[in-house]
């Protein structure tokens, strides 16, 4: 079992709001580039997304079941078929994706218990509480031609240092794909 984190990310390390939906001032950054830059499976997830579990936060859990049942194309098809975790302690009823399921009890101990790879995406808070556990062995960055200066940050500057080795770097349209690993 492996712990992958996908994120949109400006170059200068914002994750806040790529799409607009939480209407910030400079939200949308990542849409921007146009809908090739970030349609299909740009993570490259394939395999992972066939046989682990996707792990979201509330928030980012009540984005996409808004966005991804009414879609049909083929990626679309994976995304509504994965099992997902998700990460809350105010909702009951997940039922509006398909194959949701709420975290049963403590967030750490359900990752560490869980057999399968686990990919998050957005879902910052649950990203934050796994690096602080030294749980993440993988993060693939789809990163932006953009700096914001200001904004949530993937590596916020109070965590501990972490060494990571760059697996690839491809170009994704206007952003770059890159896949840092535990050193």
């Amino acid at each position: 079992m492996s712990v992958v984190v996908i994120q949109f990310v400006t170059l200068d390390g914002i994750v806040s709001d790529p799409d607009g939906s939480g209407g910030t001032p400079s939200g949308g950054w990542a849409f921007r580039h146009g809908p090739e830059t970030v349609a299909g499976d740009k993570f490259r997830l394939g395999r992972v997304l066939g046989e682990g579990v996707l792990l979201l936060g509330r928030t980012t859990w009540e984005l996409f079941a808004r966005l991804w049942p009414g879609r049909d194309d083929p990626f679309a098809a994976r995304m509504n078929a994965v099992p997902k975790l998700v990460a809350t302690r105010t909702l009951a009823d997940v039922s509006a994706w398909a194959n949701s399921s709420v975290v049963d009890g403590d967030l750490v101990e359900a990752v560490r218990r869980e057999r399968r790879d686990v990919i998050v995406t957005g879902s910052l808070s649950v990203v934050h509480r796994l690096m602080a556990e030294d749980l993440i062995d993988e993060y693939r960055l789809l990163t932006f031609p953009t700096i914001l200066r200001t904004g949530a940050r993937l590596f916020p500057a109070e965590g501990p240092p972490a060494y990571l080795r760059c697996r690839s770097a491809e170009q994704a349209g206007a952003a770059v794909l890159t896949r840092y690993q535990r050193a």
